[in-house]
C-alpha cells in the first residue's frame, strides 16, 4: 500500500512540476523562519543570560543604609555601615547561606614605568571568584587563603588594565605599583561579557586580597557583602533573614527597608529568563505564522489536485477501493510535501547557522547577540508543526476527495 501511495506521489510530482516546486519551497521557506529565529532568539537569551551572571553568579550584593523608622528610642536618619565580621556572624546564623566575602573598594592608580592607569580595586577573599566569574587566564591564577591570611601584595588585574600597563608581554609575575607600593600580578581575568556592571566592567579592575586592601587604606568598614545563598530559590528567606541578623547587631526594626540595599542577581536572572522565554514565542509566532500560510498553500494545492483527479477517484471507489484508502492517498501526499519542505527548511537553515559560527564575536553587535543555537528541541518542535501542518493541509482536501460520488465524478470532465 505505501509503494502505491509513494508511486502516486511520484507520478503527480512529475505531471505538476511547476506547483510542487513552488509548493516544497513554500514549506522550506516557513521552516526556514521558524528554525532562524528560533535559533537567534536562544543565543541572543543565553547571551544576555551569560551577560548578566557573569557580573553575578547567583549572588546578592548587600549594602548599608540609614534608618528609615525610629526603633528602640533611636530617631531615624542613622546611617548603618557594615564591617568585615558581619560575614562570619551571618554565615553562622543564616544556614541557608552558602558563601560570603568581604568587599572593599577605592580608586587606584597603576603604573608600570612609563605606563600608566587608573583603575577601580577591589579587595576580596577567594569565594569573589566564582561568586562574579572572574576566572583567571591559563598561567596564572586568582587569590587564595594564604594570600589573605598573609596580607600579600598581589593583584589579579582585567584583561584590558593589563594590556594598557604590559602591552604584549605576559603581566603574570610582573610588579605593579599600586600608589606607589609594588604588587606582583598572579593573574589575568579572561574576557568575557557583561550586560550588568557594577562601577564599571571586570576587564578594567584591579582585585588585592581583603586583607591587604583593609590594612593599607585603614578602613574599618566594608563597602559591601556579597552573599550567595545555597538554593538560589530561597532568596527571600535569605533576605528575610538577614534583615532579622542585623536588625538584632545594629538596633533597626527589622521591617526598615532603607537600612540596607541589596542588589539581587537571582531576581535578575530569573526575569532575564522570563524576558528570553517572551522572545522566543514572539519569534516562534512570526515564524509559525509563516509556516502556516505554506501549510494553507499546500492545502489549496491538494485541492486543486482533487478537483483534477476527480475523475479517477470516482474509478477507483467504483471498482472497490475504501474511502480510507483515498483519505491515505492526499494526507500521504500533503504530509511528503511538507516533510520535504522541512527537510530541505533545516538543512539550509544548518548551514547559514554553521557560517555565523564562522563569523568573528568578540567585538561589535555579534558579542552581545550571541551565536544562534539549533538545539534539539528547535528541530522537534519545528518538526513536529510541520507533521501538524501537513496532516491538516491534506486531511480536508483528502475528506472532500472521499466524498466523491463515484456516479457523478464518471460525469466529470
Amino acid at each position: 500500500m505505501w509503494r502505491e501511495l509513494f508511486n502516486d506521489f511520484l507520478q503527480d510530482l512529475n505531471a505538476q512540476r511547476t506547483r510542487a516546486f513552488l509548493t516544497i519551497m513554500a514549506m522550506t521557506w516557513g521552516t526556514i523562519a521558524v528554525v532562524l529565529l528560533l535559533s537567534f532568539g536562544d543565543g541572543l537569551g543565553t547571551q544576555m543570560l551569560n551577560g548578566l551572571m557573569n557580573a553575578g553568579n547567583q549572588i546578592m550584593i548587600l549594602y548599608g543604609g540609614e534608618t528609615g523608622m525610629a526603633y528602640d528610642g533611636i530617631p531615624k536618619g542613622r546611617r548603618i555601615h557594615l564591617s568585615e565580621e558581619d560575614g562570619p556572624m551571618l554565615l553562622a546564623a543564616i544556614p541557608s547561606i552558602a558563601q560570603i566575602t568581604p568587599q572593599y573598594r577605592a580608586g587606584v592608580r597603576l603604573a608600570v614605568g612609563k605606563n600608566s592607569t587608573n583603575t577601580e580595586c577591589e579587595g576580596v577573599d577567594p569565594n569573589f571568584e566564582e561568586m562574579r566569574r572572574m576566572y583567571p587566564a591559563a598561567g596564572g591564577r586568582f587569590l587564595n587563603a594564604k594570600d589573605v591570611a598573609g596580607q600579600r601584595r598581589v593583584l589579579v588585574l582585567g584583561d584590558e588594565i593589563a594590556r594598557d600597563l604590559f602591552g604584549t608581554q605576559d603581566p603574570v609575575g610582573q610588579t605593579v605599583m599600586l600608589e606607589r607600593v609594588p604588587f606582583t600580578v598572579i593573574g589575568i581575568i579572561q574576557n568575557k561579557i557583561q550586560t550588568s556592571m557594577n562601577n564599571g566592567p571586570d576587564s578594567r579592575r584591579a582585585i588585592m586580597p581583603n586583607s591587604t586592601m583593609r590594612t593599607m587604606f585603614g578602613w574599618q568598614h566594608v563597602n559591601s557583602l556579597v552573599v550567595r545563598p545555597g538554593d538560589p530559590a530561597r532568596q527571600e528567606e535569605v533576605k528575610k533573614e538577614i534583615f532579622r541578623v542585623l536588625a538584632r547587631k545594629y538596633h533597626f526594626h527589622p521591617d526598615d527597608e532603607r537600612t540596607l540595599f541589596i542588589w539581587d542577581f537571582i531576581e535578575g536572572e530569573k526575569m532575564s529568563r522570563k524576558i528570553g522565554t517572551g522572545v522566543a514565542m514572539f519569534l516562534f509566532g512570526v515564524g509559525f505564522l509563516t509556516l502556516l500560510i505554506a501549510g494553507v498553500g499546500v492545502a489549496n494545492v491538494m485541492y486543486v489536485v482533487v478537483k483534477e483527479r476527480t475523475r479517477e477517484i470516482g474509478i477507483r471507489l467504483a471498482v472497490g477501493a475504501r474511502r480510507r484508502h483515498i483519505h491515505a492517498q492526499f494526507i500521504f501526499e500533503a504530509l511528503l510535501l511538507a516533510v520535504i519542505g522541512g527537510a530541505l527548511g533545516m538543512f539550509i537553515s544548518w548551514g547559514v547557522i554553521a557560517i555565523v559560527h564562522l563569523l568573528p564575536s568578540d567585538d561589535g553587535a555579534m558579542r552581545f547577540l550571541g551565536k544562534p543555537i539549533l538545539s534539539v528541541g528547535t528541530m522537534l518542535l519545528t518538526g513536529g508543526v510541520l507533521m501538524v501542518i501537513g496532516l491538516l493541509a491534506g486531511y480536508f482536501p483528502a475528506r472532500r476527495a472521499a466524498a466523491v460520488d463515484p456516479v457523478e465524478s464518471l460525469r466529470y470532465e
